[in-house]
């Protein structure tokens, strides 16, 4: 079983930086996968963040947020990471981080991914 913990998420007003984690466990998360984030606000579909291929060497971002979001990894500590700078208040929702047994490819499509985490909750304040 692959489990997926979110964390990081908080209040910040616009301007500011937010560093989310991700953490993974599970005997099937002994290689690298592809890992991703997305995030979906009250009323609205869930939306493609930035994603990172199993072994962190490729990366891609939403258009909305690049130069302001980074993704990043740390294989040894299963974590995936999301720093995000310059936040906006469009930026509030709840993010998710995601993955999947693939290690080459960069996923951005939410229907590639096999295991999801429950969510942390970022809000911008104007």
């Amino acid at each position: 079983q692959v489990q997926l913990v979110e964390s990081g998420g908080g209040l910040v007003q616009a301007g500011g930086s937010l560093r989310l984690s991700c953490a993974a466990s599970g005997r099937t998360f002994l290689s690298p996968y592809a890992m991703g984030w997305f995030r979906q606000a009250p009323g609205k579909e869930r939306e493609f963040v930035a994603a990172i291929t199993g072994h962190g060497t490729r990366t891609e971002y939403a258009d909305s947020v690049k130069g302001r979001f980074t993704i990043s990894r740390d294989n040894a500590k299963n974590t995936v990471y999301l720093q995000m700078n310059s936040l906006e208040p469009e930026d509030t929702a709840v993010y998710y981080c995601a993955a999947d047994p693939e290690d080459w490819l960069v996923l951005i499509a939410d229907s590639e991914y096999d295991y999801w985490g429950q969510g942390t909750q970022v809000t911008v304040s104007s």
